[in-house]
């Protein structure tokens, strides 16, 4: 019997005018198409209207945040395996993308989460070392391999293809290759003994 395939969450995290997200996670989620076995959703930030920063512990959410929590929650909830696509602010990762991963908990337990990440002569890695450390503290397993973009907007044409596409292409099937391997086996595990944080 063929495998059911993979429920991914492609996260755009930057909500900014004028960013640069959407090009690159266009671009990485053909890239999971191509390699198969994955039911892709994308999860634009800039499109779901989430406060920043989540109530206080026993706080309640405003009606703003729960019809937001209402629309991306279920999605989350829905997905085995994550590819969060961040670019890097001030050494760090978008406010943005931290209200979406603190307005959350459970959701994060064991899955798999991948990287692509854009920014200066960093390629945005900094931010996503300090997303290791978020998402370790949510029973979450971050894959090794990431795809970065230095300076990204002069890697891409006007098409929104990479100008050339042989690193980026490799890396990418590296990234996915390793993430569908931890989404078969957190998927197992979750199946056969309960997780209990």
């Amino acid at each position: 019997m063929p495998e059911e395939p993979f429920q991914l969450a492609v996260i755009v995290g930057s909500v900014r005018d004028g960013r640069f997200g959407p090009t690159i996670a266009n671009w990485i989620t053909d890239q999971a198409r191509r390699h198969g076995g994955w039911n892709i959703d994308v999860i634009d930030l800039a499109e779901i209207d989430l406060p920043m920063g989540p109530p206080g512990f026993g706080g309640t959410p405003t009606p703003a945040a729960t019809r937001a929590l209402r629309t991306l929650t279920p999605r989350l909830e829905a997905a085995e395996a994550f590819i969060v696509v961040t670019p890097e602010y001030n050494h760090s990762f978008p406010a943005s993308l931290k209200s979406a991963i603190d307005w959350h908990n459970r959701q994060w337990h064991t899955k798999p989460i991948a990287f692509v990440s854009y920014g200066g002569i960093s390629g945005g890695l900094r931010a996503v070392e300090q997303l290791r450390l978020v998402f370790a503290e949510l029973h979450a397993v971050t894959i090794r391999d990431t795809v970065s973009f230095q300076h990204a907007r002069g890697k891409f044409d006007k098409d929104g293809k990479p100008t050339d596409p042989s690193g980026c292409t490799t890396a990418a099937k590296i990234m996915i290759d390793q993430l569908a391997w931890w989404a078969r086996t957190l998927r197992d595990g979750r199946r056969t003994y309960p997780y209990t944080p």
